[in-house]
């Protein structure tokens, strides 16, 4: 199949509403007393505080986490200079990442003003609606005068990502490789391809950490920058060297360190076989570095590479860096983000990488274990523990140098306040794809001709994730991709089973076997492989022929979740098959168990649900906190239904379950601490609790849809635990999206990885 990323792009992008941002209200605007608060006249008395006092509009206004991307288009990406207008949709896409990773809201601001002075004067007069400036693609020199001059102008931090995001990943990297290859910063000899504002910005923060001036020789188009060298900017001069070398292949004999911020290609592999023992290289052209990684390693088996590239080890991304630098220049009021708190990030990301990394990171990269070496210098840009880790040390490092307005008093509760972030983003199923997409396997899909199923196989197909498997009428699903206009293709893209014209004998024969007992006739047995296409599929699982199955959009999910217990079977040990659900909210990450399976579990059934759920969790990447919940609250209302959550939670405490868990409970004591505390003083559950496990399945599914429904979260599921075979059963109103999340986790499972 061929993909059509630009089509995909523009779809992507236009589709409503248009773009990737949007603002929404973050007070309740229901009733006219609402308003009242909200805008006139109630609005006047923030107003008339922040006017006595500027430092109060922290606490009045969003101006303290909100972020403001400034471009003039002048050095988009690889795109160069397209304007301001068309540079939108890049800086649409940085206030999208800071929002994702952070939690800081983003403006993004295109000024048609390529004059520097002229741009100075508009961005400088924003500072009183935004917390911090984040400048992007903007070319050098410009670059350099311009945040040189908003950042005495302005109050606020004025941090150019180009140069300093990418020199504090750099630094980070280089200075583990340093400490793998023995070898010291003041010591070692550096060449630099490229004189732009990264490059130089590298060159400053590695001469910050003790690199020798002396020891560094610059390169641009004309070639080493040397002191005899005419009409140098004020830039490059700084780096005007004192060397014989005319040519990059000179400047870069016996060197130890190579920083490529140029061209593909620029380097060749004799050059690399020229430079000194265990070499550093950091190749970081984009999308096509400076020399390959493959290149490198067939004449010296002894370096440590970096490039920009996510299919290579080391990549050098400024996500790594931004997101978090601005979220803890912000939360403690600082004035700028000066060199203290720059390398005070390098060194947090430097000394993260050297400790092990989390199981999400693992799950998300399909290995077992990431060690500190050669292939790890730098962290992979989704691991949780960025937020957590670097915030506060930029915090703490504003406060040292005497810039943070509001120091953080407690560092401990900000990791926690951190912490609760990383779920609220939104990528809790980003590791099951990229595991997913490691060891695509075959998924059949029940309703093939169903149109979602459509849609899903596509995305799974263009998504790399599985390899769909859809039973149903060749005609059919053909005809239907053609309405649909998918560029699917059978035979393959895609394959297809067709009940009609294959030999179905071993298939009925082997169904007659399991369920004949129940009155089904092998003439019936054989029917129903004909006609029922969720028993074909969960027989074609059960035969080796598929690895995976996503059934339900066409039917029950009582009579679905019989034909998987009667065909596939339970997991051993595990005594009922259960479902989980996800949601994924603005405030954080709910587990909700069981909506669909368990109709009225008895309160052993309540603790093994529990436990699996728990372990489900504990599987995408979030600590469990079990609630039992009910309608009564600590024993406040006794009843057959909050004695049976009270019985589970004495089972499951015999069986010394390693989570935390607490009830019976409400829902507002399971996720508010300070109302549990309230009603019951001595809960062993920490913080908001996770995972809700309901006493039966109308409450669960009341409050799943009611959530669902009221909501503007990401719903993943229904989850089926504990079936011998990785199956799942979906909602007969799942979106295309829920397949997909389906597929994805079903293929990881069945890949035989843990999540």
């Amino acid at each position: 199949m061929t993909t059509d990323l630009k089509t995909e792009a523009l779809n992507y992008h236009s589709r409503g509403p248009a773009g990737k941002m949007q603002t929404l209200p973050t007070k309740p605007m229901t009733t006219q007393h609402d308003l009242a608060l909200a805008y006139s006249p109630g609005v006047a008395f923030p107003c008339e505080e922040i006017a006595a006092d500027p430092s109060t509009a922290a606490l009045y206004t969003g101006r303290s986490h909100t972020v403001a991307v400034i471009s003039n288009g002048t050095a988009v990406l690889g795109l160069g200079n397209i304007g301001a207008l068309a540079s939108k949709p890049v800086m649409e896409g940085k206030a999208a990442l800071f929002k994702k990773f952070s939690g800081l809201d983003c403006v993004d601001l295109e000024v048609d003003e390529t004059d520097p002075t002229q741009f100075i004067e508009v961005v400088a007069r924003l500072e009183p609606s935004f917390g911090g400036i984040n400048l992007e693609d903007i070319k050098a020199p410009e670059c350099f005068v311009i945040e040189k001059a908003l950042k005495e102008r302005m109050g606020i931090p004025v941090f150019h990502d180009d140069q300093h995001g990418t020199a504090i990943v750099t630094a980070a990297g280089i200075l583990n490789a340093l400490i793998l290859v023995g070898k010291r910063i003041e010591d070692v000899r550096i060449v630099a391809n490229g004189a732009g504002a990264a490059s130089l910005a590298c060159l400053d923060l590695l001469v910050s950490f003790g690199a020798s001036k002396d020891n560094i020789i610059v390169c641009d188009s004309k070639g080493p920058i040397h002191t005899d060298r005419d009409n140098l900017d004020q830039y490059k001069g700084a780096y005007a060297a004192r060397t014989s070398a005319r040519s990059l292949a000179e400047a870069m004999v016996a060197s130890d360190i190579f920083l490529g911020l140029s061209v593909a290609g620029a380097v060749s592999k004799e050059m690399v076989a020229s430079m000194a023992a265990k070499p550093i290289i950091f190749a970081m052209a984009n999308p096509e570095p400076e020399i390959r990684p493959e290149l490198v390693r067939e004449v010296r088996d002894d370096a440590i590479i970096a490039t920009g590239r996510s299919d290579y080890p080391n990549q050098v991304n400024n996500v790594l860096c931004f997101p978090f630098i601005f979220r803890g220049a912000l939360d403690c009021g600082a004035t700028e983000i000066n060199e203290e708190m720059k390398r005070a990030c390098a060194l947090g990301i430097a000394e993260m990488t050297r400790k092990a990394a989390p199981h999400t990171v693992l799950a998300a990269y399909g290995i077992d274990k990431l060690k500190f070496g050669p292939d790890y210098i730098i962290p992979k840009p989704f691991d949780p523990r960025l937020i957590m880790e670097i915030a506060p040390l930029v915090a703490e490092a504003a406060e040292k140098s005497g810039v943070a307005t509001r120091p953080i008093e407690d560092l401990g509760a900000y990791r926690e306040q951190l912490r609760q972030h990383v779920f609220r983003s939104g990528f809790l199923m980003k590791p099951v794809f990229d595991l997913a997409m490691r060891n695509p396997v075959r998924v059949a899909f029940a309703e093939g001709v169903e149109e979602r199923v459509l849609h899903c196989a596509d995305q799974a197909i263009r998504q790399g994730i599985a390899k769909p498997v859809l039973i149903g009428s060749v005609e059919r699903i053909e005809a239907k991709i053609k309405d649909l206009g998918l560029a699917l293709a059978v035979g393959e893209d895609i394959e297809v089973v067709d009940p009609h014209k294959m030999d179905r004998t071993t298939l009925s024969e082997d169904l007659h076997k399991r369920i004949g007992r129940n009155g089904i006739s092998p003439v019936e047995a054989d029917r129903w492989v004909r006609n029922d296409r969720t028993v074909l599929a969960n027989l074609l699982l059960a035969h080796g022929k598929v690895d995976a199955v996503i059934c339900g959009t066409g039917g029950r999910f009582g009579h679905q979740l019989d034909m998987v217990e009667h065909i596939i079977g339970r997991k051993e040990g595990v005594r009922a098959l259960s479902t989980l659900n996800a949601l994924v909210m603005p405030k954080g990450t709910i587990f909700i168990a069981d909506a669909y399976a368990n109709l009225d579990p008895t309160a052993e059934d309540v603790a093994d649900i529990a436990t699996l759920s728990a372990e489900a969790v504990r599987k995408m990447g979030m600590t469990p906190r079990v609630a039992l919940v009910s309608h009564a609250n600590f024993g406040d209302r006794p009843s057959l239904s909050s004695a049976k959550m009270r019985q589970a939670l004495e089972v499951l405490r015999a069986r010394a379950v390693e989570f935390e868990i607490d009830g019976e409970m409400h829902v507002g004591a399971a996720l508010d601490p300070i109302q549990r505390k309230r009603a019951y003083a001595h809960s062993p559950l920490t913080g908001s609790a996770n995972l809700l496990v309901m006493p039966n399945a109308d409450a669960a599914h009341i409050a799943l849809n009611l959530l669902r429904e009221m909501g503007e979260g990401v719903s993943v599921g229904p989850i089926l635990i504990g079936a011998a075979r990785p199956v799942h059963i979906a909602s007969q109103s799942v979106s295309v999206r829920g397949l997909l999340n389906l597929t994805a986790l079903a293929a990881v499972d069945a890949a035989g990885s843990q999540m």
